[in-house]
């Protein structure tokens, strides 16, 4: 039988409640970064969630030992030989497989890694990697569903992505610190897992500056060591918290999060009708009352992010009025619509385009969850839902949260997890 959370009505929530370490995000790519360095990377406060597990056989794959040091304390040895291939059976389940392609080339002067899966919400082609590690020196095929990247040596180059690809970016700047010569990446991503990124590298020895801005400039080094670090606090799991809020009225401190990584969120929900304001260890929120609907148009960081934009439409479908919510950044995320429609919100899609009718309350029922951010959405929906709400294929939630039902219940929620079985 499948993972399933059970979602009823309840009071108003309150409470206060601590963000998890980003995994999904920052943690991921941190492991992946850990290959640059010969010796014990130590990585703390990155709590287990579905998709570092497969990190960890891929690292293992590659060569490297990984082993938990303590609770949310990774420790990932890539002193030895590294084999530079990423299998199929792994990089499949999971799209932040692709990190390892830049670290492997700048280590290795090769890697084999099959082109990658995750959650299918549209196409996230890998042409600003190629391009940009080609301007490098790299030389790159795919051949039989592998890329096959090889390089004498890496060289400092300018490049300029067409689009603010988080993933292009995180690739080419851990490929760049180890390159000869100076990499300047033009039109950059600026999300704050990049700086995040961009600081473990630092304490390695690696010359990063810009990182945060459109412009990165990555001086190579002729070698890393090892070093302990912290991971930053999930900003989707703070932000989701405050929707969840939104939904169900109610008063919560989010600890753990930082205002600026929430801006263009809590901006939005203060359009709506709620009250947000920074704490000195986190947020703090108010909901009274039915919220107001507004307009969202997701964008690149600083704009409102895309995966927030399930949660968006889920707290528009109980607020006030009418509004437009437009997908700028994947052209496949509206699945989660029909799931949510069957629970009585009035959502009609064209394109990348919703338009989303408020109703006074939703109606309990049986949906699924169809990728990560898409079965938070359902889970908060129900929180606003006359009746019991089941949320199937939760696995797919456990991907990116760290007991999701377990943060809710702590503000006083009723969301039950019933295991597999």
């Amino acid at each position: 039988m499948e993972a399933r959370w059970v979602v009823r009505p309840g009071p108003p929530l309150s409470g206060c409640v601590r963000v998890s370490g980003a995994t999904k995000n920052a943690g991921l790519k941190q492991m992946a970064a850990a290959l640059l360095v010969p010796g014990v990377t130590v990585l703390r406060n990155i709590p287990p969630v579905a998709d570092l597990d497969v990190m960890i056989d891929l690292l293992r794959a590659i060569g490297a030992e990984v082993e938990w040091g303590g609770p949310e304390e990774l420790r990932i040895d890539a002193t030895g030989p590294l084999w530079p291939e990423a299998p199929y059976e792994l990089v499949s389940r999971m799209r932040a497989s692709i990190n390892v392609l830049g670290p492997l080339l700048a280590r290795c002067g090769e890697a084999r890694v099959a082109m990658p899966g995750g959650d299918n919400i549209g196409s996230r082609k890998l042409d600003m990697h190629f391009r940009g590690l080609e301007a490098m020196g790299a030389e790159l095929e795919v051949v039989h569903g592998f890329i096959e990247a090889r390089t004498n040596v890496l060289a400092g180059a300018r490049v300029v992505l067409e689009f603010p690809s988080v993933g292009a970016t995180e690739n080419l700047l851990t490929a760049a610190v180890l390159a000869k010569g100076q990499t300047v990446i033009e039109n950059a991503a600026r999300e704050p897992e990049i700086t995040d990124l961009a600081a473990f590298l630092n304490r390695t020895g690696a010359r990063v500056i810009g990182a945060g801005t459109s412009t990165i400039e990555v001086e190579g080094v002729d070698e890393l060591v090892p070093v302990e670090s912290e991971l930053m606090g999930d900003r989707v799991e703070a932000g989701t918290l405050l929707m969840a809020c939104g939904m169900a009225g109610g008063e919560i401190s989010v600890e753990g999060t930082r205002l600026e990584h929430l801006e263009m969120v809590v901006l939005k929900l203060a359009e709506m009708g709620m009250r947000v304001s920074p704490t000195p260890d986190g947020l703090w929120a108010r909901a009274e009352g039915r919220l107001d609907a507004v307009d969202v148009a997701t964008l690149p960081y600083p704009g409102f992010p895309t995966d927030f934009m399930p949660m968006a439409v889920s707290v528009l479908s109980v607020a006030d009025g009418t509004a437009i919510v437009t997908e700028n950044v994947f052209d496949n995320r509206f699945t989660f619509v029909d799931e949510l429609n069957r629970m009585g919100a009035d959502v009609r899609t064209e394109g990348r385009h919703a338009v989303v009718r408020g109703v006074p309350r939703l109606s309990g029922a049986p949906v699924r969850a169809l990728d990560v951010r898409a079965g938070a959405a359902l889970v908060l929906a129900g929180l606003a839902a006359d009746g019991e709400t089941t949320v199937f294929d939760c696995h797919h939630v456990a991907r990116g949260y760290v007991d999701l039902p377990g943060k809710l219940r702590a503000l006083g929620a009723d969301v039950e997890a019933v295991p597999a079985g």
